[in-house]
């Protein structure tokens, strides 16, 4: 994320340098020349050069301080990295520290993805993290979420994917063909509602409907046309323009077929086009192209930490509909296996299992009425301890009470498959 930033730091560099350098220039030699008869002009056009320059120079530094921070933050995710290299051993008290800080880290990029960025801007403050956690980025690209859920706006979306026009161009994926294509549906959607507005209007006593003075675009004279006509023209000119270069007619063809079909026409594909579901698929669209822009995996870093670990316990019972679980609503017992509780159970369910290359089942095991398996020696070992009457066995898991007791007559050999 740092390294990609900086870039796309450089490049706006780069256009501010290049866009005043040419106007400065030529301010500079237009003054120059008038310099031999100076009068009230010259002056202010030296005013007016001075402040150009001052211009570009508070503009440039903010774009270099912005640079040393990109540049602190990359150093500390490297010095980061580098602690874990030092730590010799898992026992080691500052590997403890390191895990605290990546423990940090990992719930400021969980909350940074649930939208609650002030939660995560103060957890980072709070633990001296802020250059782990790209806070301001996700705050960025929250914006722009926002903007198209609940906004329905495509401008901000659109400017980003023009600052990031080079590297989208690489990547492909069409998040600015949606995002225009998505502007020609709304231009076709006004155009059908003021059409409707005209005719209830006309229907109600008015003649012709609702008229406006549109320039030809090819004569620039005066045309009498419905807002209704107006919107369509206009949305027929941005498919020319936006739509029609990229060569799917597959999609091109369902958008000619808006202008035919109405919104509350409800016919398929159109009727999906005009839904408002599509500012959703917008948002989700731009949210991917955001994260994978920046070398950010789909899913919060939380989640796959907890996988990695999740893997390494999760064997077949756990999701099994017939064992003790706390995630099984027909279960009237609980269990300590992470896996099978209710909170990790769902996040666990599509990774792999463990792959054990040795046995770790007590010897002789027996299960007892609530599904729970011990070593025949452990449980002897245990109720001896707790002074179980003869007979009896009671579950180790439940403590010293009486709550789970039964009859040695009760509990069963286990044989492995």
């Amino acid at each position: 994320m740092p390294y990609n930033l900086s870039r796309q730091n450089f490049k706006s560099a780069q256009r501010v340098l290049e866009h005043n350098t040419t106007s400065i220039t030529a301010s500079l030699a237009t003054t120059m020349k008038a310099t031999s008869k100076p009068d009230a002009k010259t002056l202010s056009d030296m005013d007016a050069m001075i402040t150009k320059m001052q211009t570009l120079k508070r503009k440039l530094e903010n774009l270099h301080e912005e640079e040393k921070r990109l540049n602190r933050a990359s150093k500390a995710r490297v010095q980061h990295l580098q602690d874990l290299y030092e730590v010799q051993s898992l026992v080691d008290v500052k590997y403890d520290e390191w895990s605290r800080t990546r423990l940090s880290r990992l719930l400021g990029d969980y909350l940074l993805r649930s939208g609650y960025t002030d939660s995560a801007a103060q957890l980072a403050a709070e633990k001296g993290i802020g250059e782990l956690v790209d806070v301001d980025a996700f705050v960025a690209c929250k914006r722009i979420e926002k903007s198209l859920t609940e906004g329905r706006s495509t401008a901000p979306a659109l400017a980003w994917c023009k600052e990031n026009g080079q590297l989208l161009k690489k990547m492909g994926g069409g998040l600015e063909f949606e995002l225009r294509l998505q502007q020609y549906i709304e231009l076709v959607r006004q155009g059908h509602e003021a059409l409707r507005g005209d005719i209830d209007m006309s229907m109600g006593g008015f003649e012709g409907g609702v008229q406006v003075d549109v320039d030809d675009a090819a004569g620039g004279v005066s045309t009498g046309r419905s807002v209704g006509e107006q919107k369509l023209v206009e949305a027929r000119t941005h498919a020319k323009k936006f739509l029609s270069s990229t060569g799917d007619f597959e999609i091109l063809g369902k958008a000619a077929g808006l202008l035919a079909y109405r919104p509350w026409d409800n016919v398929e594909p159109y009727a999906s086009l005009y839904a408002p579901s599509r500012w959703s698929y917008l948002a989700t669209l731009f949210v991917n192209t955001h994260h994978n822009l920046f070398s950010l995996p789909p899913r919060p870093l939380l989640h796959i930490a907890l996988s990695a670990g999740l893997s390494a316990l999760k064997t077949p019972s756990c999701h099994s509909a017939y064992t003790s679980s706390s995630s099984n609503a027909n279960s009237s017992t609980s269990v300590v296996c992470p896996i099978c509780s209710t909170e990790l159970n769902e996040l666990a369910r599509n990774v792999p299992y463990a792959h054990h290359t040795k046995s770790i089942v007590e010897h002789d095991p027996v299960v007892l009425p609530n599904g729970r398996v011990y070593g025949r020696q452990t449980l002897q070992s245990f109720n001896d301890k707790v002074g179980t009457e003869p007979g009896w066995v009671k579950d180790p898991a439940g403590g010293v009470t009486d709550e789970e007791i039964w009859r040695e007559s009760e509990v069963r050999k286990v044989f492995i498959m």
